[in-house]
């Protein structure tokens, strides 16, 4: 019997290189740049991250490379109270590492490097499925390769766990069959977009586009939307929930920061629009502090942040 609501999280693990510049240089342009950051990331850590900062209870499944950056990042887990058993070495393989570029007004541009997340496997989730199976619910993202990803859909079908997936870096073409066996899609504005090639300028054409994941056969579609808050499409409810308006200094991991609270809150509530509601909160305050992980609260600083809205 299970006791303790607890998630797990099947996913990417990389160490942000964070470069802030006045703006971005042309095709050809070298410019100096006034700061850099390093930093721990990726989707997966960021999220699991966010949870357990939060108080919830983690089982991270990961791999690292076996370069100076892999001890590190398993320490990091460790260090925020997430099971980092699973969290392996891939021998001669370099860990995941993205370069992100954030300009005056605090938009990033990222690009990422995979590395070792390319090699987590069937097997290695094979490994922890007793773990798994503690678990009440599993979130997932696509910095992993899509044949783990479709076979830890399946695993929780299989074990009537939720499956929660962020497509995120979205693809085109992924398989519809498998994205249907979903408990709920959790993907940005121009993540929708690549997944349904439908435009998502507007509020009512996003709306349109998360309508048709759900006439496909997904279950719960969330959209983030930014400072326009989030977006909540089943097949009988479409529901907006507003985000508070902040000075943003750094969005990169704002929507990592999303969905490790909506987890943390829906795992322990069962609830889906009060999760929504915390994670706008949690990913707003987020964006007003520099970098991904170390700008995510713990669970003190958000409720004074809450006593303040």
């Amino acid at each position: 019997m299970k006791n303790m609501k607890k998630i797990a999280v099947i996913g990417s693990n990389m160490v942000d290189l964070v470069t802030y510049t006045d703006r971005m240089p042309v095709a050809g342009e070298t410019l100096e740049a006034p700061d850099f950051d390093l930093g721990f990331g990726g989707k997966g850590a960021n999220q699991a991250i966010a949870a357990a900062k939060l108080g919830g209870e983690v089982l991270m499944l990961s791999k690292v490379g076996d370069d100076v950056f892999g001890p590190n990042t398993r320490a990091n887990f460790v260090a925020n109270g997430i099971d980092a058993r699973y969290v392996e070495t891939a021998a001669g393989i370099s860990s995941g590492v993205a370069p992100i570029f954030v300009d005056a007004k605090g938009q990033n541009s990222i690009l990422i490097v995979k590395g070792a997340n390319k090699h987590l496997s069937p097997v290695d989730v094979d490994r922890a499925i007793d773990d798994i199976r503690a678990c009440d619910l599993i979130v997932m993202q696509l910095e992993i390769s899509l044949e783990t990803v479709y076979y830890v859909i399946e695993l929780g079908l299989r074990e009537h766990i939720p499956v929660l997936l962020n497509p995120a870096p979205a693809v085109a073409g992924l398989d519809m069959e498998k994205i249907c066996q979903l408990d709920m899609l959790v993907p940005n504005e121009t993540e929708l977009e690549i997944l349904t090639g439908m435009p998502v300028q507007t509020l009512e054409q996003i709306q349109a586009a998360a309508k048709f994941l759900i006439d496909a056969g997904i279950k719960k579609v969330i959209v983030t939307m930014g400072s326009k808050g989030a977006l909540l499409v089943t097949e009988k409810e479409m529901t907006s929930v507003p985000c508070p308006q902040v000075k943003a200094k750094d969005t990169s991991g704002a929507g990592d920061a999303f969905i490790g609270c909506f987890a943390k809150h829906y795992v322990e509530g069962g609830e889906l629009i009060p999760a929504m509601e915390e994670a706008v909160i949690y990913a707003s305050l987020s964006t007003t502090r520099p970098g991904t992980q170390k700008s995510y609260a713990d669970i003190d600083q958000f409720e004074a942040y809450k006593r303040f809205l």
